[in-house]
This record gives C-alpha cells, sequence and structure tokens, in this order.
C-alpha cells in the first residue's frame, strides 16, 4: 500500500474499517493507558497488519485525533439554558462528565484544550454566556480557560488517586504526614487529619464551579 501526496493511501481497500480501528484502539487505550498506544499493538488487537493500520491514519497522533473526534461525536446535545450563568454551568457540567468517563483523554488534551471539532460548541456557549453576562471578549476566553483548568485538574487528581489505591494497599503518604502534625503548630489540620481522606473524597466539582462562575461574572443587575 502506498500514499498519494496528499497523504490519502492509495490502492485497494482492507476489509478493515476505521471504525473497527477505533473501537479497538479504545479496547487497548482502557486496558493499557494511552501511552501504550502503537500502531503495532493496535494491529494485534483487531487482528490485523500494520499496513491495515495505516490505511485509516498516518501515524498515532493522527489516530489519537481521529479518536478525540469519534468521542465528541457521542457527546449529548441538549437544549441549554436560557440564562447566560446557567449555560455556562450546564456546558461545564457536560464537559466534566464525559471527560470524567475517560480521564485518558484529559491527559491527551492538556496541550491543547478541544475536544475535537464535534465538542467545539461547548466552549462557544461558555464563551457566549460570559458575554452575555456582561463580560467582554478577554474576560471570556480566561473565564473558559479558569474552567478547564478547573475541570481538568479535578478529574486527573480523582483518576489518579483512584489508581494509585488499586495498585497499593498501604497507608498513603499524606496520613503518614498527617499522623506527625503537631497541633500546636497546625491546629486546623491536626483536628481535621482524622477526618481529612473523607472531606477531601467528596464530590464538591459543582459548588466550586458556580463558586467560580460567580466569582469571575459581573454582579447581576437589580
Amino acid at each position: 500500500m502506498s500514499r498519494s501526496a496528499s497523504g490519502a493511501p492509495t490502492g485497494r481497500p482492507p476489509r478493515t474499517s476505521r471504525a473497527e480501528i477505533l473501537a479497538a484502539a479504545h479496547r487497548v487505550i482502557d486496558r493499557d493507558g494511552w501511552q501504550n498506544l502503537t500502531i503495532r499493538r493496535l494491529a494485534a488487537e483487531v487482528g490485523a497488519s500494520p499496513a491495515t493500520v495505516y490505511y485509516h491514519v498516518r501515524d498515532k497522533d493522527d489516530l489519537l485525533i481521529h479518536l478525540l473526534n469519534d468521542y465528541a461525536d457521542q457527546i449529548p446535545r441538549p437544549e441549554l439554558p436560557v440564562d447566560p450563568r446557567e449555560r455556562i454551568l450546564a456546558a461545564a457540567t457536560i464537559m466534566h462528565d464525559v471527560l470524567a468517563a475517560r480521564p485518558w483523554i484529559v491527559e491527551v488534551l492538556a496541550a491543547d484544550d478541544l475536544l475535537g471539532e464535534s465538542a467545539v460548541w461547548l466552549v462557544e456557549a461558555i464563551l457566549a454566556g460570559a458575554v452575555d453576562s456582561g463580560s467582554d471578549p478577554t474576560q471570556a476566553v480566561h473565564l473558559y480557560r479558569n474552567i478547564w483548568y478547573f475541570t481538568a485538574g479535578e478529574i486527573l487528581i480523582r483518576a489518579n488517586s483512584a489508581r494509585r489505591r488499586a495498585q497499593h494497599d498501604r497507608p498513603a503518604y499524606r496520613d503518614q504526614v498527617f499522623g506527625r502534625l503537631d497541633e500546636t503548630d497546625y491546629p486546623h489540620l491536626a483536628r481535621l487529619a482524622d477526618r481529612w481522606p473523607a472531606l477531601t473524597a467528596e464530590d464538591t466539582y459543582a459548588e466550586g464551579l458556580r463558586a467560580l462562575v460567580d466569582g469571575a461574572l459581573p454582579p447581576r443587575s437589580g
């Protein structure tokens, strides 16, 4: 098989479809992690040759782009609230929920935060909600970036914590530190030491998101 000057494959198409390639890639990532996804491993997963995979994607980066777009196509697109502030909260919550289902996507998007072309409407909804609330375009972009950082951080911390608990059956280093705290020097931390794991495990995303948005937008008129 060869490729044309534009990068498109030439020759007889293989029997394995792009949809089958992407489904197999999702399986490899869910099982082994996206860092361990290779063209050769993907070919073995789908039961084809690497040449068959290369017929559909140029390289791993191109494969990841296809995966992101494929996943973005599956994002539900409900009617968002008319109130601009609530519209921002709803769009951000959708973004959080779809990414929390597959935290590896957040890692891939660490350098570029657009979740595929089919998910750009979420970014547009946040920007429009900010502008409709009285923010200028620059402030709207800053709000979106702050929401993205908050959302990505929350997802990655929870995912990494869950992974660590599953892999290591021993007390966290944090618990050892808390056990040595002097109440005279750290009165609040020492008193909360026993409750800290439970308190920090609570799901406070919605509360934190609303506080972030309310603090960033101009006060409601009237």
